[in-house]
């Protein structure tokens, strides 16, 4: 399986440079980010709980707007592809398999501002003689 199960975008205002862009959404079992596809300022979460929660999510509403979005990915609990409830805060993101409940809880830990690799991959390098 790859380590890769959440990739996804969401339009909307950047909380950094107020355009109107895509919010880029990557989540792994050890991290997960969301960085604006125009200006690159980027959250990384780091990851918290992992838990079957029959009872629902496990994110605080901040005191900006919570994203509720649903994106199809192979769970890493029960192995069905299926839809995963993703709901990213100021300080929380949580992704949760709608087979199965297992919920992986990321808390905000750190912010930076440049163009990453979410969206192009790793930037060759090239050596000169």
């Amino acid at each position: 399986m790859s380590d890769r199960f959440i990739f996804t975008k969401f339009l909307t205002d950047c909380y950094h440079c107020k355009a109107i862009a895509d919010q880029i959404i990557k989540a792994v079992p050890y991290q997960a980010q969301v960085a604006c596809d125009n200006c690159g300022a980027t959250r990384v979460f780091i990851p918290r709980v992992e838990d079957v929660d029959a009872t629902g999510t496990l994110t605080k509403i901040g005191k900006y707007p919570v994203w509720e979005l649903v994106q199809d990915a192979t769970c890493r609990n029960c192995h069905v592809t299926g839809p995963h409830d993703i709901i990213v805060s100021s300080r929380h993101l949580t992704v949760q398999c709608r087979h199965c409940r297992f919920t992986h809880f990321y808390k905000f830990d750190l912010e930076y501002m440049a163009k990453d690799e979410l969206k192009t991959g790793p930037v060759p390098v090239t050596h000169t003689p």
